[in-house]
Parts: C-alpha cells; structure tokens; sequence
C-alpha cells in the first residue's frame, strides 16, 4: 500500500460514519466514501496542510448535497421512511453505552430527518465527532456564528422530540427480552402487559411489502404481534441483537430475516416500535447476521 492509501483506510471508518449518520442508509454512505476515495486520488495531497481535514470535510460536503437529493426522494417514499438499520457490537464501557446510543439509534437517526442538511451536518460534526466551531465553519463554509446559530436550533428541534430521560441498557435489555420470548410463545397477555397504553408503531415497507406506517394504541399492537405467531407458528423466530448501538429484535420467518424492531421504553413499558421491514433494508442486517 502507498502512503495515501493507508491513510485513506485509516480514516474509511470516520468517513462511513459521518456519511452514515448524514443519510441513514449503508448504500449512500458508501457511495460517498467512494467518491471521497476517487477526489482522493485526483488531488494535490502534498499540497494540503491537513488530508484528514481535508477528508472530513469531502465526505461531510458530498453528504449534504446527497442529503438534498434525497430529502426530495423521500418525499415521494411510500409510507414512513425509516433509517437503514446495522448490526453492531456491543459496547464494553458505560461511556461507549452512552456514546453508541446518543449518535447512532435509530430513534436518533429519525430524529435528524427533520433538520435541514446543512443544521445536520453542523450538529453532528460539533455535537457527535467534537468539532470546534472554527473547524465546523470551514466544512461548511460558513461563519462560525452562523454554524453556532445553526447547532443551536438543531439541539433545540433534537430535545423537544427527544424521551426526557434515558433508560439504562440493562433494563433496556430486560424488557426486550421478556417481549421476545412472549413473542415467542404467543402470550397476547403479556405482550399487552409489556405495552404502553398508547405505544405506537412507526412501519416501514417501503412499498416492497405490507407495513404499517403508524399504528397506535397497546392493545391493537399486542393483536398485531399475537397474530404473528398465530400464523407463522414454530415457522417464527425472534433474536435480541445489537442494532445500532441499542437492543433491538430480528424476527425471522421461515428462516428469512422479515424485519427488525427498534424500541423505546419508558423504564416499566414499551412506548414506541420502529419495525423495518422494506427488503432493500434489511439485506445488510440479513447477511451480517448469517456470517456470525
């Protein structure tokens, strides 16, 4: 390997991170640390002062004008968009926990949907990889007041959409497991009991297959889960996972991955589900799975 490769590996992980939590999807994050690798390539590198810098600030460039372009896609998407989910590892530290969990959720990837491209991408450069605003300034171009200006209105849309107070993994853990094994056995008792009394359910198809975009209330989300397993039966299987940092379920029938499912909860109940079940989605989460 040449020096500019080895550095441009090095760096690939921050680069599909950054382009990762711009887009909230593996494809379009690829493709931009793919055009980062080919401006790479055709550019003066000993003429730069900083080709880390220089990078970040590629790859953060390319996402928000991707960004662009997709916000008016989605606009067009059938029925709810949700991010595109990733298998991760678990977290060895409480501040890894922390970490993983504020920049990476799934519920957290939503939340950001409703930023403008250039306030998401401020944020996450000063709020998520500790960015001086000096530095955020010259990513995107802009004073560092305006960028200020900019992070704080994205924090302030960010908390009041955001749950009040977080729930500690464990009990996190512990409520997703007694909800999968009543999954399991198709105990519609208990998966009423584990519900809030208006826990929601945000579906994503993507027209490829049926999905609830939204759906509300506990008792008509238990029937939903029951129903599951009433049909599918032994044809059923559910695994407690890392997704994206937080505990999350794959529901696999007959085999096939048919969604995963991010929740929220309060600490006592389950208050909201994110189910993916657009194809086109799960294959990353499908094959990571499968190599384990």
């Amino acid at each position: 390997m040449t020096d500019a490769t080895t550095l441009f590996a090095r760096l690939r992980p921050r680069l599909h991170a950054i382009a990762y939590r711009m887009l909230g999807t593996v494809a379009d994050a690829e493709d931009v640390v793919q055009e980062a690798w080919l401006r790479w390539n055709e550019v003066d590198r000993p003429a730069l002062d900083s080709p880390e810098a220089w990078l970040v600030t590629v790859a953060t460039r390319l996402s928000i004008d991707r960004l662009r372009k997709l916000k008016a896609q989605r606009e067009s998407y059938v029925g709810v968009w949700l991010p595109e989910p990733i298998l991760t590892e678990s977290p060895e530290t409480p501040e890894e926990i922390r970490e993983r969990r504020d920049d990476v959720s799934l519920a957290f990837l939503m939340l950001l949907e409703r930023l403008s491209p250039d306030a998401r991408a401020a944020f996450l450069m000063r709020e998520v990889f500790d960015a001086d605003y000096g530095e955020v300034a010259r990513i995107l171009g802009k004073t560092e007041a305006a960028c200020r200006q900019l992070v704080r209105r994205a924090k302030q849309q960010l908390r009041e959409a955001r749950p009040r107070r977080a729930v500690p993994q464990e009990i996190h853990r512990r409520l997703l497991g007694a909800f999968a094994d009543a999954m399991r056995r198709g105990d519609f008792h208990e998966l009423r009991a584990l519900l809030s009394e208006d826990a929601e359910l945000i579906g994503d198809g993507g027209g490829r297959v049926p999905a609830f975009a939204r759906l509300a209330g506990g008792k008509r989300l238990a029937q939903l889960f029951y129903a599951v397993k009433r049909r599918h039966g032994e044809g059923l299987r559910v695994e407690v996972a890392q997704v994206n940092g937080e505990w999350a379920l794959l529901r696999f029938i007959d085999g096939v991955l048919e969604s995963v499912q991010a929740f929220e909860t309060d600490g006592e109940r389950i208050v909201r589900v994110f189910v993916q079940r657009n194809p086109d989605k799960l294959a990353v989460v499908a094959t990571a799975w499968g190599k384990r």
